[in-house]
């Protein structure tokens, strides 16, 4: 459980985030979205989906990059892969 600890926090404390304006549009979208469809049955669906929908596809992600291992899809940063954990240094 540790270890699984450690990989995300290296993860999230990437020195590859989000830029910060990309962070507070974001927020800026959910929370104006929200204000608009306030009242509206399909406010909950906002509030509830759109987190759930983020959950799944951290977990997928998560899984295909088996734990944050290795890169895929998109995802160029292979800074934050454990050096310990990369298969060139089992051949050596």
């Amino acid at each position: 459980m540790r270890e699984l600890l450690r990989r995300e926090w290296r993860v999230i404390s990437s020195s590859n985030p989000q830029p910060l304006p990309l962070r507070v549009a974001k927020w800026v979208a959910f929370l104006g979205i929200a204000r608009r469809l306030y009242g509206t049955r399909w406010f909950r669906v906002w509030i509830f989906g759109l987190p759930l929908a983020g959950l799944g596809t951290h977990l997928l992600y998560r899984y295909k990059t088996q734990g944050w291992r290795q890169p895929w899809g998109g995802w160029k940063d292979v800074e934050v892969m454990d050096i310990a954990d990369s298969p060139e240094r089992e051949d050596k």
